[in-house]
């Protein structure tokens, strides 16, 4: 039976709320959805906002240390003159090229170029320079250090992004190695590495500035950020005198040459004032190149210690005389040889017995003679005299590295025979010159020195000290003006003027202890001059020479090198 109408209405009307609600919910769903997309991606790109934001900081730091850079701006060096104002060490302008790897995209072809312009010609340096240029981390890296600045010039005009220079100084010596081991030398950086460079580095070096550079992507200076200049260092006088120290360096590598030797020593001292004139060593250092012969690059005069020999009677001598113990005319009955302990002691040269006064013994340098003498003086008297005259310990010269010698504590038997002739005890050249000068200065010691002024400040007046009375000074000296006239010193003589001095051939110690070489020895001299008045004490000492004489060998290079200082200094005969 079919339903009446107004039951189809309302069925109809219950079918079409069912239908509205599944549209609804549809709806909804859309809706939250979209919600849900909207709040992602809200989050993620206020997440990635915040990152960024948090990172700002670290991208500004990074991107000014692209731009900026610190650079010291190096002091200029103050400059080394001798006496006179020679210039024995100086500072040259130089540029230094540099570059940044991070700027330069074709680090093969800019290598190939900057080589090119700086004419770099070694294959291990180029392949530095590769090696530098391709390390793209690095914002800084020295292509040359301190090239003519005509080279950088042209490393800049290039034009490879980053590629620059700015100024440096290069040490330079223009006497070209003239008194190179006292002088000494400056590194890379213009640090004093060796001498009075390094002695004086604390006045020659000054202050560094410093500056911080804005450049652009290209490397080109947009604006100086900060600037503080640098202070120069002060200039340093010493007391050498270029001309005396270039002629007794030529008068020692002839000397050395000459005799076959293996090297050579000089020390040339005014004995008044302690001023050092000039200090030699041979082998020398050309252009004050270091780093190639370290054995021969020691100021071997003062670090250096070797064995006397009869040079040291002198002190023996002086040291009996200063006690009364002996007097010039005193007479000893000296035969050939003489025994002490376990050791027979000969002469140089074979003689019968002969008596001699002490005059005699210093003239004719007899060793037995001087260990007569040193016997009688004992232990405690050798070893007074020994410290008197300032052995066994640092002169205190302004020099970096001297050595104080070697004084015997322990003694043996044999001691007594070795130390009067110079045996046994180890001594620098300068400590003996500085004996000597006692003689020279009327029984005066005088501290040497080398520096005369540093800046605008002159040395202080150098400490004295009374060795030996003037009486015993006088008579040291009129002993050893016959040394010379007539004795073992004759090749010494200078036409016009008396000369004071004395010979010594020295045994060279073995090197395992076991006594004493029969074939090595060391031949010096010891000069002073006028003798009257000295002026100059010059001292050669040569290192296995052929044949050994001090006379012969040494003596000789002392005549030259004082005849030369006589005249260029104009002291009268």
């Amino acid at each position: 039976m079919a339903p009446r109408s107004g039951e189809r209405r309302a069925s109809a009307r219950r079918g079409g709320r069912r239908g509205a609600g599944r549209s609804g919910e549809s709806t909804d769903g859309r809706i939250r959805l979209l919600r849900v997309l909207a709040v992602a991606a809200f989050l993620l790109v206020g997440g990635r906002a915040i990152a960024l934001a948090s990172s700002s900081s670290d991208l500004t730091s990074i991107a000014a240390g692209q731009q900026r850079s610190t650079h010291t701006l190096p002091a200029h060096r103050g400059t080394i003159f001798d006496r006179d104002g020679h210039e024995l060490a100086v500072g040259e302008l130089r540029q230094t090229v540099y570059a940044t790897p991070y700027l330069i995209e074709d680090a093969y072809a800019a290598a190939g170029d900057l080589c090119r312009v700086l004419r770099i010609h070694s294959a291990a340096e180029q392949q530095r320079i590769v090696k530098v240029l391709s390390d793209r981390d690095s914002g800084f890296v020295f292509v040359a250090r301190k090239v003519p600045p005509a080279f950088a010039d042209r490393a800049v005009d290039l034009g490879i992004p980053g590629v620059g220079s700015y100024p440096e100084e290069k040490r330079v010596y223009p006497m070209r190695g003239v008194g190179a081991q006292v002088v000494g030398f400056a590194g890379l950086d213009n640090t004093g590495l060796a001498g009075v460079e390094m002695m004086c580095e604390e006045a020659l070096h000054g202050s560094d500035g410093v500056e911080t550079v804005l450049r652009d992507p290209s490397g080109r200076t947009l604006k100086v950020l900060q600037d503080r200049p640098s202070v120069p260092g002060a200039s340093v006088r010493l007391t050498i005198d270029a001309d005396i120290q270039l002629t007794a360096e030529d008068v020692l590598r002839r000397t050395v040459s000459r005799f076959g030797a293996k090297s050579g020593t000089a020390v040339v001292l005014d004995p008044q004032s302690g001023e050092v004139l000039a200090m030699v060593n041979v082998p020398m250092v050309a252009d004050n190149v270091f780093g190639q012969q370290p054995a021969y690059e020691r100021n071997r005069a003062v670090t250096d210690a070797y064995e006397p020999g009869s040079i040291f009677k002198v002190v023996t001598i002086a040291g009996a005389l200063s006690d009364g113990l002996t007097t010039p005319k005193r007479k000893y009955r000296l035969a050939p040889t003489i025994k002490v302990a376990d050791r027979v002691i000969h002469e140089a040269h074979a003689r019968g017995t002969v008596t001699y006064t002490t005059r005699e013994i210093l003239v004719h340098s007899s060793n037995v003679g001087a260990v007569t003498i040193g016997i009688d003086m004992g232990k405690e008297g050798l070893t007074k005299w020994v410290k008197e005259f300032g052995f066994g310990e640092k002169t205190g010269i302004d020099f970096p590295g001297e050595a104080a010698g070697i004084v015997p504590e322990r003694w043996s038997g044999s001691t007594i025979g070795n130390l009067p002739m110079g045996q046994g005890i180890a001594v620098t050249p300068l400590q003996m010159a500085s004996a000597f000068a006692v003689l020279a200065n009327h029984g005066v010691w005088v501290k040497p020195h080398l520096v005369a002024q540093t800046g605008t400040h002159e040395a202080s007046e150098p400490d004295q000290r009374r060795v030996v009375s003037v009486r015993v000074a006088r008579q040291m000296m009129s002993m050893l003006t016959d040394a010379v006239a007539e004795g073992t010193g004759t090749e010494a003589q200078i036409p016009g003027y008396k000369v004071a001095g004395k010979t010594g051939t020295a045994q060279k110690p073995l090197p395992d202890g076991s006594g004493y070489s029969t074939y090595a020895y060391v031949a010096s001299f010891v000069g002073m001059v006028p003798a009257g008045h000295p002026r100059l004490v010059v001292l050669v000492a040569i290192d296995e020479p052929h044949p050994i004489w001090g006379g012969v060998v040494a003596a000789p290079a002392v005549k030259e090198i004082a005849t030369f200082a006589l005249t260029h200094l104009e002291i009268a005969p």
